[in-house]
């Protein structure tokens, strides 16, 4: 093992100490920034304890792996699908249509009921798990 002469000078910088200096300064300026900030005043909509009563209508638009459509488990064409979905929303406006598309189903064919539903202007949701039915 090579022992440094302390005769020669160095020829390198340390530069551990300056980035302990700066961590340092910048945990500083951080703590006196966020302590300086005074927060914002907001109002929150308070609790309640009784449940809401109101209940909307949810209704089940799934996409077979062959590409039908079914409107709560009943096959439908693209056409009735459409009267349907605008009949739903003529009866109450907060209606929502959960898109349901089986895993083997084409995208496109998805994408078609989705866009059913934004020609209808009803409110949508997509199934990301398994709807009981």
């Amino acid at each position: 093992m090579k022992v440094q002469d302390d005769a020669r000078p160095y020829d390198t910088i340390n530069v551990t100490p300056m980035l302990d200096l700066a961590y340092v300064l910048l945990v500083v300026f951080i703590l006196m920034t966020t302590a300086s900030v005074q927060g914002l005043n907001i109002s929150l909509p308070k609790p309640s304890a009784t449940p809401s009563t109101e209940r909307h209508p949810v209704h089940v638009l799934q996409i077979d792996a062959d590409g039908s459509a079914r409107l709560d488990g009943v096959p439908k064409t693209d056409g009735v699908v459409l009267v349907e979905l605008k009949a739903f929303r003529d009866q109450d406006a907060r209606s929502t249509i959960v898109v349901k598309g089986d895993g083997k189903a084409r995208y496109d064919r998805v994408m078609a009921m989705i866009d059913l539903c934004n020609e209808a202007e009803v409110s949508i949701n997509i199934a990301t798990a398994r709807i009981g039915f």
